[in-house]
């Protein structure tokens, strides 16, 4: 998918250039969700894969009633057009497992509403004055709305990775690193340092407005973080190296784990990644209906918390703090300034960052040279979500924006943050202040790690 122009110049670009950029950025990820929606049938759409996930044909529809509830009625102030829906699409009233037993719009209506509301929409954007008004400001709701459906297209594709039958997706290969195999040790890759030094001081942890009119409540307002000297991987840890944690025996051994993932790994019998089965003397994994030997250069996937947490106390290590991680990906020594992304202010190109579905899988460890950060980590953005060791809590200053339910109602200590984006992740929805957060159980979703550790 090519990424739609840059809206960070300033929140003051031209209307006609914010109108395109908008506009762009809703058709792409319309087309997203058709590709995700239309390559199966009606019953597959109906069909609930996995508790964990709602049925492909909720999300069908709740991405146009969020647009018409957004764009339509609190942007263009139009009358609401399927009122009686609105209940059935919140998110917060119906938890997923229980999704299937509602009435639901079939797919056929689904997707006509969708259109209806698309058609309507366009003409608001048009008409919109994009200034004076929070939701208008450099065309913010519009590309809120954006955001939204491409994250929804990334839980899509999460059930597809979790539907049973053979593959209905296909994408080209991502493309090898300059050094072609990994040595195991950590995440390392030939070629490559396994970690890299970042230097300790001050630096600007999130955002503002003027500077990402995009950015979403959660990573605002940028403030200064100070954040102590500490090694982190060059490249997160990959399937081979996680794979020796496992054949160590790591998942027989409490000392590695905390309390409660200790609990819920004999609770459920959990052994391996999700998705990973040995057969003979090999480990085999099922990636979208395909099933193919473990690549052992790859960045690991399918890991919670819990287990991206033992793998690096095996190690003599531990997970990078929110701020470490931020800290690594957007910081120029030479400057002194933070970054938009690792290689600078550009937007991602697909010679920098695995995104947007591209393709169906992490790049090999070491991909991407042109995305490495100043200090030469890789793979910061793209290819994994990687856990960190912080909780998600606001920053200094936050301001719910522009309702409680996108943040703030899931800030506290039951949810650990993630970053960097995955394969997965769309580029509109993804930055170098991006922040996203999960249960620390959770492993369908496209989530790996790399390890830190304290300098000296």
């Amino acid at each position: 998918m090519t990424a739609p122009p840059s809206p960070s110049a300033s929140a003051s670009a031209e209307p006609e250039a914010l109108r395109r950029r908008a506009h762009e950025a809703l058709a792409a990820a319309r087309a997203r969700t058709a590709q995700l929606t239309d390559c199966v049938d009606d019953g597959e759409l109906a069909a609930q894969h996995s508790p964990l996930m709602s049925p492909l044909v909720w999300d069908l529809a709740h991405i146009p009633n969020q647009e018409e509830q957004w764009l339509l009625r609190a942007v263009g102030g139009r009358a609401a057009l399927r009122p009686e829906i609105d209940p059935l699409y919140d998110a917060f009233r119906h938890p997923r497992a229980d999704r299937p037993s509602l009435p639901l719009l079939p797919p056929r209506e689904a997707r006509a509403y969708g259109r209806e509301v698309r058609d309507r929409v366009l003409d608001v954007l048009a008409a919109a004055r994009l200034e004076g008004d929070p939701l208008l400001d450099a065309a913010f709701a519009f590309g809120m709305v954006a955001q939204h459906e491409q994250q929804h297209d990334e839980t899509m594709l999460i059930t597809h990775q979790l539907r049973r039958g053979p593959a209905v997706l296909t994408a080209p290969e991502p493309p090898r690193p300059p050094a072609t195999t990994a040595d195991g040790a950590l995440g390392g890759a030939a070629g490559l340092p396994a970690e890299v030094l970042v230097p300790g001081g001050p630096f600007t942890m999130g955002t503002s407005h003027d500077a990402e009119p995009w950015a979403l409540d959660n990573e605002r307002p940028g403030h200064v973080r100070d954040v102590p000297d500490f090694l982190i991987d060059t490249v997160p840890v990959t399937c081979g190296a996680y794979r020796e944690f496992v054949e160590d025996g790591g998942y027989r051994d409490a000392r590695w784990w905390a309390p409660e993932g200790w609990e819920q790994i004999r609770r459920h019998g959990i052994g391996a990644p999700l998705f990973w089965r040995r057969d003979g003397g090999r480990w085999l994994r099922r990636r979208f209906g395909v099933v193919e030997a473990m690549p052992d250069d790859e960045p690991v996937l399918h890991v919670s918390w819990y287990e991206a947490d033992a793998y690096a106390r095996w190690g003599g290590r531990r997970l990078p703090t929110e701020a470490e991680w931020e800290k690594a990906a957007r910081y120029d020594p030479v400057s002194g300034r933070s970054r938009r992304f690792p290689w600078g202010d550009a937007e991602p190109t697909p010679d920098r960052a695995n995104l947007g579905q591209r393709h169906l899988r992490p790049a090999p460890v070491g991909a991407y040279p042109a995305g490495a950060s100043p200090l030469g980590v890789r793979q910061l953005i793209g290819d994994v979500w990687e856990w960190t060791a912080s909780d998600f809590l606001p920053y200094p200053g936050f301001v719910a924006f522009p309702y409680r339910e996108y943040s703030e109602v899931f800030f506290g200590p039951a949810h650990k943050v993630l970053r960097g984006g995955s394969f997965a992740v769309a580029p509109v929805a993804c930055r170098g202040t991006f922040r996203n957060w999960d249960l620390p159980v959770r492993r369908q979703i496209f989530a790996g790690f790399r390890t830190a550790r304290d300098a000296g």
